[in-house]
Formats: C-alpha cells, sequence, structure tokens
C-alpha cells in the first residue's frame, strides 16, 4: 500500500482551495487508489466502487473550500467515500438505477402478515442504523463494515488501514456505545 505525504497533500489542497484545478487533479491521483479500494470492499460491486469514487470526488471538489484544515484531507475524503458509500446501499431512491438488496431485506412473509409489524420493524431499523451513525466514525464504519456488509477483521483493518486489534477495540467500544443509546430508547 503506497504511503501518502500528508504535508505534501496539505499544500495541494491550499492550492485547489485557491482554485488550482491541477492541484486538485493531483490530489485525485494520490488518493483514488485507496478510495477506489474501500468503496469496492465496502459495496462488492466494482461498477456501483466507481459510482460512488466518482460522487465522492464530485463533492469533495464542491466542498473543499470548507475543509478548515488542510491536514486532515483524506480523514475527509474518507468520510466523504464512506458516507457516499453508506448512501448507495441505504438509500436506493435517490440512486435508481442501482437498488441494492441486502440479505437483512429479504423477508420471508406467513400467511398471518401484518403491514404495520413490518413499518414498526423497518421504523427500528432507522432509528438502530441513525444511531450507528452518530457513533463516532471508525466505531460506525467498523460495525456497518461488519454488521451490514458482513466484511471480516481482517478486510476492515485492511479498508481502514488499521490494525486487526484496533477493528476489534473500535467493535467492541461501538456495540458498548450502542447499547447503552439504545436502551434509552427502549421504554
Amino acid at each position: 500500500m503506497k504511503v501518502l505525504d500528508y504535508k505534501y497533500l496539505a499544500t495541494l489542497v491550499r492550492r485547489a482551495q485557491s482554485g488550482d484545478s491541477n492541484a486538485f487533479a493531483e490530489l485525485y491521483v494520490a488518493t483514488y487508489q485507496q478510495q477506489y479500494r474501500y468503496a469496492y470492499k465496502y459495496l462488492k460491486d466494482e461498477h456501483l466502487a466507481q459510482d460512488v469514487i466518482q460522487e465522492t470526488y464530485i463533492k469533495a471538489l464542491r466542498n473543499i473550500t470548507k475543509l478548515q484544515n488542510p491536514q486532515l484531507f483524506v480523514a475527509w475524503l474518507n468520510r466523504i467515500n464512506f458516507r457516499t458509500c453508506f448512501d448507495f446501499v441505504n438509500n436506493p431512491e435517490k440512486n435508481k438505477a442501482h437498488v441494492l438488496i441486502g440479505d437483512h431485506a429479504e423477508e420471508v412473509r406467513s400467511d398471518s402478515y401484518y403491514p404495520e409489524n413490518e413499518v414498526v420493524e423497518i421504523d427500528s431499523r432507522r432509528y438502530i442504523l441513525r444511531q450507528v451513525m452518530n457513533l463516532p466514525l471508525t466505531e460506525s464504519q467498523v460495525i456497518l463494515m461488519k454488521y451490514y456488509q458482513n466484511m471480516s477483521n481482517d478486510d476492515i483493518a485492511e479498508v481502514l488501514n488499521i490494525s486487526r486489534s484496533t477493528v476489534k477495540r473500535n467493535l467492541k467500544s461501538g456495540k458498548e456505545r450502542l447499547a447503552r443509546l439504545l436502551s434509552e430508547f427502549r421504554v
């Protein structure tokens, strides 16, 4: 895996914030592979990953002037990529060309089907997902990758460029924090 020169990237960010399109193009070249690898691991589809990467860099270009600390460009870009992947998976109506149905969305209906139960279940899932998204970034990424994308700890470690033990630690702390948040929800 290529090591990024964060000081040089920060210089490019400042130039891009001043309107230098060549600087942004260089940022793109320097970070594309890492961002694509993340999107591909998350989505498990090369075409969707390419779409997400395109959207990620469009958002980054539009908002680069809002980035206050240029040395945090890669972390900021990671967050945009993560949110874009998440949106592609969880808001298929926004991306009508790409409708993904995960295992959790396929439900077996019995003869005693009640639509109101499905509404309650969907609302509960949405609430839990919102709570996961409110966790610290690494915890939410690890939990979503593990439980929504069924990724192994080793794959998560590779994609996020962190150690396997850090993945385990974030899973544990994220689940504990989520359990506290969800226990407040129960009445």
